[in-house]
């Protein structure tokens, strides 16, 4: 179905960055574009006009246009790995990834058959999402089938592309979330069928990791990313030391952890896997080849002490695999963005291999759409593209207000606002043309 938004045009006006090609690729002059003073027009949910102001203030006639001030005029943020059935969890003490699991996850996660509890959750989690001018977003559900009606159902009331999936696990897990091999692949195949491109959402085929599903289970679940190749797949791959050593226990005819994937064809375009901090090269190379990307998940690499993934490692010329930026709640400890660069320019510093803020910014936004084949639709400001937007107050906090007298470039200016920045950097969230959210 294509997106139809009944209401009039809207204009808005600002300066406006937006990407066009990867900077870890490309030199930087040639991957965005930057207007000091510019105008959207946005009509039935997508951006009809944009360019400078001067240019198309003359066009507008009686359109009445709204103007931003200090502000920069960005494509939304996307969040490429989340888990909003851990929003009642975020902060728990961590530990490590297994124990959190067990300590935390799967007990929060039990209450998800209560179709009530799941509404409840899915109308905080996406009202936080829009506060912090994320308009886009891959979700993990729980095994139950209502956790996933919970999310596209509240979502579907802002038009939101979301694209979330029930988790399929059989084994390593209570008794009370577990399904079989046969339930998972009922359960997944009748939510494809109610809710795959229904207006924007997307369904993701969603093993929640190698470890919590049997041979069995990875079988029929390949089946059904065969039945339906044009769904996302979603899990997690190498996120922590003692995990991996694990799937080696588990599977020991694969080669790798990433090998368990491919295995039963769950390595495709428009698959993506959560954290990929220990890959091998093997791994990164059979990743390029499949056409799969990984989500750079910083701040709960950093919260369970699992590591720093190395994005320029990831992104080597000679196999470039495609990153996308995640916050990864509950064990990510914040719905903003911004802060979510923050962490990950710590882990780049970590593994000897800054880059810029152009970088990060591109990352949060194009380089995520890319992430999920989605750049036709999502993660630039372009005439035709879906008009889901963010517009950042560039002076929100009084040190930010300060400290951005002395920014001497654009450069230093994102870097400010991702540095120091968070929820109140965020003027406004528009999705599909309208304003759903104004801080």
């Amino acid at each position: 179905m294509s997106v139809i938004v009944n209401h009039p045009k809207t204009a808005i006006r600002g300066a406006l960055l937006t990407f066009k090609k990867d900077p870890f690729f490309h030199p930087m002059a040639e991957c965005f574009w930057y207007e000091s003073d510019a105008i959207i027009v946005m009509e039935n949910g997508k951006i009809s006009v944009v360019g400078k102001a001067d240019d198309i203030l003359p066009t507008l006639g009686d359109i009445s246009v709204k103007h931003y001030r200090d502000s920069l005029m960005m494509p939304g943020f996307i969040d490429s790995h989340v888990h909003y059935p851990q929003t009642q969890i975020i902060g728990a003490y961590g530990e490590q990834l297994i124990d959190w699991l067990n300590n935390y996850t799967f007990i929060a996660e039990q209450n998800f058959k209560d179709r009530a509890h799941a509404d409840e959750v899915a109308e905080v989690f996406l009202r936080e999402q829009r506060r912090n001018g994320v308009t886009a977003s891959t979700i993990f559900c729980t095994v139950f089938p209502e956790s996933v009606d919970a999310i596209f159902a509240e979502a579907e009331k802002y038009n939101m592309r979301i694209m979330a999936g029930k988790v399929c696990m059989d084994r390593y897990a209570p008794e009370a979330l577990l399904d079989t091999p046969q339930k998972a692949y009922d359960e997944s195949k009748a939510l494809i069928e109610k809710w795959h491109k229904r207006g924007r959402a997307e369904y993701v085929i969603t093993p929640r990791f190698a470890p919590t599903s049997t041979h069995e289970q990875l079988e029929m679940i390949g089946t059904l990313a065969s039945e339906f190749p044009d769904t996302l797949i979603q899990s997690h791959v190498s996120e922590n030391i003692k995990e991996i050593e694990w799937v080696k226990e588990l599977f020991p005819k694969a080669k790798d952890y990433t090998d368990v994937y491919d295995q039963y064809g769950l390595l495709r375009d428009r698959a993506i896997y959560g954290h990929g901090v220990h890959l091998t090269e093997r791994e990164f190379h059979i990743l390029n080849e499949r056409g799969s990307a990984v989500a750079h998940c910083p701040t709960s690499n950093f919260f369970l002490g699992s590591g720093a993934f190395n994005v320029h490692q990831a992104k080597s010329a000679h196999r470039p695999i495609k990153v996308g930026l995640a916050t990864d709640l509950g064990a990510g400890t914040s719905f903003s963005i911004l802060q979510t660069m923050n962490e990950a320019y710590k882990a780049a510093q970590l593994n000897g291999a800054p880059y810029s803020s152009l970088h990060t910014f591109y990352l949060a936004t194009k380089g995520t759409a890319e992430a999920l084949s989605l750049e036709d639709k999502i993660g630039a400001l372009e005439v035709g593209m879906e008009a889901d937007l963010v517009v950042l107050n560039l002076k929100s906090t009084p040190i930010i207000e300060y400290r951005m007298r002395y920014a001497q470039s654009l450069e230093e200016t994102l870097f400010i606002q991702m540095t120091l920045g968070d929820d109140r950097a965020i003027a406004a969230t528009y999705i599909a043309g309208k304003m759903v959210y104004e801080g």
